[in-house]
């Protein structure tokens, strides 16, 4: 249930509405839009009466919420969450994921070594990536093969961030890491492969750092949005779905990319939403025309990978961009950007 208080609601009005909700047994969320206050009911709600509410003091309307989703839902939060990653070095400026201004994060597949990630971070910070993306653990289909530098690649990660300038995203694999990735990460990433890892979201609904969650292979949105829910239930309201392609039929394409995912996501959440078109579509001449339309169809960001020689690198070159093929991409994306309303941030 949401409550939905009247535009110049008092404090003290706001505080009853808390005061009854906990007398309910049910724990109150408040969210202050710029108009209007929206209270969240969690826990079970079955026992508490709408109409009850609706005759509090200040109070607009109270409303059930249908869905099982119940805090990343649209309806739970009055506008939208926007994330907001604090600038990294003392001359830089913040960023903010959900905003008008679409953000690029952009990197290797993998961490490889400290040399590369250094010359390639300054190259896509020129270019206007606003993040460095680059998998320090790698969860790879066949064990036998390279599954990342693990610690070292998350030490080189944070080198190039305070060299650089470039905030870290980079993917968690393991909940008893998550509190070493908090010290290291800007954000952290759940990859496809751990969407419904349960123990997994509920440590990063501890962390206290914005967590981005990748859709699983062959998972709906709808279980997409059930493990937001998980993160934002443990106590952490910075999420960031992602929409990266699910297995079907089609061999043409590493996977299909679910562009009808984004404003779908954004009619039914309130959260930010990012599409990662090189995992997406697994072929680097698709995936600038795919990033297009994921800012066309309105996605809050764009995760891309790209590697300086993508014939040696040592996981997903055949989808990687060249630096060249990037700042090609980067050009056509402020065009689109500016067509739908918006910019690159």
């Amino acid at each position: 249930m949401i409550i939905v208080m009247k535009e110049r609601a008092l404090e003290a009005q706001i505080a009853a509405v808390q005061e009854k909700i906990e007398a309910y047994g049910l724990k109150a969320h408040v969210f202050r839009g710029e108009s209007k206050t929206v209270i969240g009911l969690i826990g079970d709600v079955s026992k508490a009466d709408p109409a009850a509410f609706r005759m509090l003091p200040g109070v607009e309307d109270a409303m059930p919420v249908g869905k099982p989703y119940k805090r990343a839902s649209r309806e739970f939060r009055g506008e939208r969450t926007v994330i907001a990653i604090p600038p990294v070095r003392g001359g830089d400026r913040g960023l903010e994921i959900g905003g008008n201004g679409v953000v690029v994060m952009a990197g290797p597949c993998a961490v490889e070594s400290r040399e590369m990630l250094l010359s390639l971070g300054a190259y896509l910070k020129e270019s206007g990536a606003r993040m460095l993306r680059g998998g320090a653990f790698k969860p790879r289909t066949s064990p036998y093969s390279f599954q990342g530098l693990g610690v070292e690649g998350l030490k080189y990660l944070a080198e190039q961030r305070s060299i650089v300038g470039l905030p870290i995203v980079t993917e968690v694999m393991d909940s008893r890491d998550v509190e070493m990735f908090s010290e290291f990460v800007d954000l952290i990433q759940v990859g496809a492969r751990n969407m419904q890892n349960f123990a997994l979201l509920k440590a990063l609904g501890q962390c206290g750092k914005p967590v981005m969650i990748k859709r699983g292979l062959s998972n709906t949105l709808e279980e997409l949005l059930m493990s937001a829910e998980y993160v934002l239930n443990a106590g952490n309201e910075q999420v960031i779905l992602c929409e990266r392609g699910i297995r079907t039929f089609e061999k043409f394409t590493r996977n299909t990319l679910d562009l009808s995912a984004v404003p779908v996501l954004k009619r039914e959440s309130h959260l930010p939403v990012v599409v990662d078109p090189s995992h997406g579509v697994g072929h680097w001449d698709l995936v600038a025309p795919m990033a297009l339309a994921a800012v066309a169809a309105g996605a809050d960001g764009l995760i891309v990978e790209v590697h300086p020689e993508p014939a040696k690198a040592v996981s997903d070159g055949g989808q990687s961009l060249t630096p060249r093929h990037f700042k090609e991409m980067m050009e056509g994306l402020e065009k689109v950007a500016r067509a739908v309303g918006r910019s690159l941030a």
